[in-house]
């Protein structure tokens, strides 16, 4: 079993930065894809970035050039660095660990990232 304790999120202004972290526990992590997503009430939940082991990325959209997914296999821990926060971001930010092999996955708790004018 994998455990993700995600942290990090709070309230920014506009224009502010933020780093979210997720902590991965349990057999597997390290080979595990790694992936944030992000939900707001009335929105369907929605992909914000991933990380494979090899270090391959991807990026939603609307966050392409603003954040930042990173990983440190040693630590177990996957980062996403969000720059030039936008109100639109707002949400509560997921941390998911994917088998690519098996397809299993796990869900963190998540954490709230509120972005202000």
């Amino acid at each position: 079993q994998v455990q993700l304790v995600e942290s990090g999120g709070g309230l920014v202004q506009a224009g502010g930065s933020l780093r979210l972290s997720c902590a991965a526990s349990g057999s597997g992590s390290r080979i595990n894809t790694m992936s944030w997503y992000r939900h707001t009430p009335g929105k369907q939940r929605e992909l914000v970035a991933s990380i494979s082991s090899g270090g391959t990325t991807n990026y939603a959209d609307p966050v392409k050039g603003r954040f930042t997914i990173s990983r440190d296999n040693a630590k177990n821990t996957v980062y996403l660095q969000m720059s030039s926060l936008e109100p639109e971001d707002t949400g509560v930010y997921y941390c998911r660990s994917e088998n690519p092999y098996s397809g299993r996955g796990y869900w963190g708790q998540g954490t709230q990232v509120t972005v202000s004018l």
